[in-house]
């Protein structure tokens, strides 16, 4: 009886969803407007889509002031019902449309004419407006889901490296899930970089999304992973992005007020199509490495050196040099490089898709789920599963249109509390096996810390996201549009660090009550609503379209920070209630509120003079109360020269504009109420009182950073669009700059935070070109190419002499730079580093740190090149810098100077038999161990770390099966990070952070289904 109920339950649920997929499928609108069914005869119709090179898939067929839509598939094979009478209209980007009155007949074979220009048709998201890319008088560069996908990435900022002009994109890690650094046109403001001020801002489907790093400041729980860098657009699935703009110039952000400064990252998901109900499905399995392992000591020449230090200082080997004293085995050899990083991380990704609609109404609904493992020896990683749901609507009459979207994502990592690499490149290479017989945990008598212990400790972090977002616009009347954006975020994120008492040596007899156990917990939720009207006026030669709109956001975080010690067993160790020690480290509540007004003019004549106004006012409560609003805005303006009679005549140019724009944005992204005179609970008490302490000074003076931006460009297309090129010159300056301004000591602070007239200059040159070298029917190639030269100075510091941060900037040059000592070199006789004596004192001192480095880039750039032969295509990238930056000196002491091993380019230390060498000798407690850190401070540890490396190559093939319906199968290959040309010595010259895993070479192997 239960089963027969069941059979019917299920019966009535399959019909349900047939009927569905049937209302999809055959994009059936039960609209408002739609009174009465045709009462006409309907034919069925089949017929074929070519152009002059053969069929043509995915034109829209649509029958005319209907709902009836199609699309054709991969043989340009369409089917559809058609009346009588009615008109069918084919239409696809870069071909002209065709329509044709149906009459009679059940097969059609209709052929599309392509355009002149298929580039009129590209539409760029500017933010709250969308502009054709040949009429935008701003700064916008582009990335789309064809390019997005050629990569096997976790973050889409990595999609963005070698891609776009003036934007630099730096990853911090190699293990999944964590930080990546992005500059667009450079550093605006004064600062280390993890404090955030540079970061842009990010929006996503017309929704602020977070911009600082997640766990930064609620415990540094990742600082030994991550550097307490995680990204939160981490939760954001590379593959359900339809395209990333990066607006640049004062044209394309002053519109952003307040938080366009820094420039801003549009990320735009996938939307439905109009098409027939179609199913994706994908998965990909990648395996990743380290490219390169630092060349090390081998067992040989490591204990040659220690015995050296020991022999020169005349002293014997003392009970703690194991490595020398015969505690541990001196011909035994372990690459620690390969034990420790050297595993192959595997990472497997499945993805599931449905989408399609009509004319009138469209969905998409996307899940995908990836796992990814380290190169740690661990099966520990990172997971992620997300889920992107959009529905689109468009009433008959066209007024009203409703778009709206739901992205969620969770993340977990599991990971071991430290990365492993920094030990690997400092344990020496004699040290003794991980493992005993028995599988145990090896500790050779208590003589080392065994690195695999560190497995049995873990670092966990859970987040999950939430992005919530419904556009509504509905036409009033004729040319005057109202528009409604409404969104909501909320970020949850959890980080957890377990270390137990059996990380530690067995022998020491520790128990659970030296078990530890870590939280911390960070809630961010924020909801926007901006309304907004447009009024568009187009006759004879004149098009307007205005703008004015209103922004209020409210975003609310809370944070909280545990430690629970003295666990009467490990069981209970998650459990900070079982902790015998517990303590709240912080727990802390803020919100921050932000309104503005917004308006947009922008006027055409004669589709080739352009101007574009737009202008902000924004309110933050990030300021004090005499500062709490300010205004922003920007003029650009174009020219469409090519338009002119003077260029007509001219065969080889197809398209000519010169832009120019002016603008003034700012920037808030400095932290809430960092204008307040702010105090920090003390974990001690005084007389059973609590205790606070001071941290910040009130300023009511506190006021926006601001940046004056201007670009003048000229965009040229040769040939009949083969050959496209943008040319651009862009300065910017950055004044109001938020530093530390010196105090005398008897206010009880070094420094307040103020605005400084302290001005910082961003200016430089961009090219990028773009050729179809080739297009025939079975061939085609082209070469995308993109070149920066950014050049950062600081032009101006009052008082600058006067501070403290006059160790660190220098008018006249970059604010990325350090002070050095200027090497000198290694002097044969006595093997000591020597220095360059700037004020000729006889002594080097703090005073001689006069050499400056520049660590800024001198260029940036991408060369890409895609070819198409019949069902395969190839695509490769290469991405290039040139820059200065740290050397592995900087991170290594002295020959022989502890148990540590040494890059075996420093086993050319000075000896009697090697007088000329580059390092001072191996000699235990040298007496001039002091020059090893005026050395580390020197121009010895700046060299040059350009490279030129193979970021990325794709190889596809597409095949089709119409007998089983199958519309596309791709099967494909992709690789990143393949290959590296650099002089530098180090892991990695993009990434040089000593101890951190470097970004890995990946192989993918994936294949896509549709049907």
């Amino acid at each position: 009886m239960k089963l027969n109920y069941t059979i019917k339950i299920g019966y009535r649920m399959a019909l349900f969803l047939s009927i569905l997929l049937t209302y999809n499928t055959h994009a059936v609108n039960f609209d408002a407007n739609l009174t009465d069914f045709d009462q006409n005869k309907k034919n069925k119709v089949t017929g074929l889509v070519k152009d002059n090179y053969g069929a043509l898939p995915g034109v829209h067929v649509i029958v005319k002031q209907t709902n009836v839509a199609t699309s054709t598939d991969l043989d340009g094979k369409f089917t559809i019902e058609v009346a009588k009478g009615q008109t069918l209209v084919f239409s696809m980007i870069g071909f002209e449309d065709k329509t044709i009155t149906y009459q009679s007949g059940n097969n059609f074979n209709i052929v599309l004419n392509q355009k002149t220009s298929t580039l009129d048709e590209i539409v760029v998201n500017a933010g709250y407006y969308s502009v054709k890319d040949r009429e935008r008088t701003g700064s916008i560069a582009r990335v789309t889901a064809k390019d997005i996908e050629l990569q096997p990435i976790n973050n889409p900022l990595q999609a963005l490296q070698g891609r776009t002009p003036g934007v630099s994109i730096t990853e911090h890690s190699g293990v999944p899930g964590g930080g990546i650094d992005i500059e667009i046109r450079g550093q605006n403001f004064m600062g280390a970089k993890t404090t955030g001020r540079n970061t842009p801002f990010y929006i996503i489907d017309g929704i602020p999304f977070l911009a600082s790093p997640l766990g930064k400041n609620n415990g540094n729980l990742s600082i030994n992973l991550f550097n307490n860098n995680i990204s939160p657009l981490n939760a954001i699935n590379p593959s359900d992005i339809e395209s990333i703009e990066i607006l640049k110039d004062a044209d394309a952000t002053a519109i952003y007020g307040s938080r366009g400064a820094n420039g801003v990252v549009l990320i735009t998901t996938k939307k439905g199509t109009q098409s027939k109900t179609s199913f994706t499905v994908s998965s990909s399995t990648s395996f990743s490495k380290v490219p390169k392992f630092l060349d090390m000591m081998n067992t040989q020449q490591y204990i040659k050196m220690r015995e050296e230090a020991y022999l020169n200082a005349n002293a014997s080997f003392p009970a703690n040099a194991f490595d020398i004293n015969g505690a541990w085995d001196k011909n035994r050899y372990t690459n620690w490089q390969k034990e420790l990083i050297g595993d192959t991380a595997t990472a497997q990704e499945f993805s599931l898709g449905v989408r399609g609609g009509n004319e009138f109404s469209n969905f998409n609904i996307n899940y995908s789920h990836s796992e990814n493992t380290t190169v740690f020896p661990t099966d520990k990683g990172y997971k992620r599963n997300s889920a992107l749901m959009s529905y689109n609507y468009m009433s008959k009459n066209r007024k009203l249109i409703v778009n709206s979207s739901t992205l969620y994502s969770n993340q977990s990592n599991n990971l071991p509390t430290a990365d492993l690499t920094k030990q690997s490149l400092t344990l020496a290479p004699n040290a003794p096996a991980l493992y005993n017989d028995d599988g145990s945990l090896n500790w050779q008598n208590s003589t080392w810390l065994n690195p695999i212990s560190e497995l049995q400790s873990s670092y966990q972090n859970k987040t999950s996201t939430v992005i919530i977002n419904s556009n509504i616009s509905y036409e009033l009347i004729k040319d005057v549009f109202t528009k409604l954006n409404i969104g909501y975020t909320a970020n949850k994120f959890e980080e957890r660090k377990i270390i137990p008492h059996t990380i530690y040596n067995p022998a020491a007899n520790l128990t659970s009550e030296r078990s530890e156990s870590y939280r911390s917990n960070q809630d961010n939720q924020s909801f926007i609503i901006e309304p907004q009207i447009n009024y568009i006026f187009n006759k004879a030669k004149h098009k307007l379209n205005t703008m004015i709109g209103f922004s209020y956001q409210q975003t609310d975080n809370e944070s909280l920070q545990l430690i629970g010690k003295n666990f009467t067993s490990n069981a209970f160790i998650k459990n900070i209630g079982a902790a015998k020690e517990k303590l709240i480290v912080s727990s802390g509540k803020d919100q921050y509120k932000y309104a503005s007004m917004f308006a947009r003019v922008n006027y055409m004549y004669a589709q080739k003079y352009i101007v574009n106004l737009t202008a902000r006012r924004d309110g933050s409560s990030r300021f004090g109360d005499d500062y709490k609003f300010g205004n922003f805005g920007a003029i650009g303006a174009a020219w469409i020269f090519s338009k002119e009679n003077f260029a007509k005549n001219i065969s080889w140019l197809s398209f000519g504009k010169l832009r120019t724009s002016y603008g003034i944005t700012g920037s808030d992204n400095i932290g809430d109420y960092a204008y307040l005179d702010t105090y920090t609970v003390q974990n001690n008490t005084y007389n059973d009182e609590m205790a606070l302490s001071p941290t910040a000074l009130h300023n009511p003076k506190f006021k926006w950073e601001k940046t004056t931006k201007f670009e003048i460009a000229t965009e040229l297309s040769f040939f009949n669009d083969r050959l496209n090129t943008t040319i651009a010159y862009y300065n910017n300056r950055s004044s109001d700059q938020l530093v530390g301004m010196t105090l005398p000591t008897t206010t009880g602070f070094s420094s307040i935070t103020a605005n400084s007239p302290a001005v910082v200059e961003n200016k430089g040159w961009e090219f990028s070109i773009f050729s179809q070298n080739i297009k025939t029917k079975s061939f085609s190639w082209t070469t995308d190419f993109n070149l920066s030269f950014p050049k950062n100075e600081l032009v101006s510091y009052p008082g600058l002499e006067q501070g403290t941060e006059s160790s660190f900037y220098v008018i006249g040059h970059p604010i990325n730079i350090v002070k050095l000592y200027k090497y000198e070199g290694l002097d044969p006789v006595s093997g000591n580093f020597t220095f360059y004596d700037y004020n000729g004192d006889g002594k080097i001192s703090s005073a001689d740190k006069k050499h400056i480095a520049s660590l800024a880039p001198k260029f940036i750039g991408g060369l890409q090149n895609t070819l198409t032969y019949k069902n395969f295509s190839l695509d490769f990238l290469f991405y290039f810098i040139k820059r200065d930056n740290y050397n592995i000196d900087m991170y290594y002491n002295s020959p022989g100077a502890a148990m540590l091993n040494l890059p075996a380019v420093m086993s050319d230390y000075h000896s009697s038999s090697n007088p000329n060498a580059t390092y001072m000798p191996a000699i235990y407690n040298n007496p001039n161990n002091n020059l090893q850190m005026t050395y580390k401070e020197s121009t010895a540890v700046i060299s040059d770390a350009s490279f030129i490396r193979l970021k990325n190559v794709a190889l596809a093939y597409y095949l089709k099966i119409p007998k089983l319906k199958m519309e596309s199968l791709k099967l494909y290959v992709q690789g990143q990070n393949l290959w590296t040309i650099t002089s530098y010595k180090g892991m990695d010259p993009e990434f040089v952070s000593f101890g951190y895993l470097p970004p890995l070479r990946t192989i993918s192997f994936g294949a896509q289904l549709t049907f």
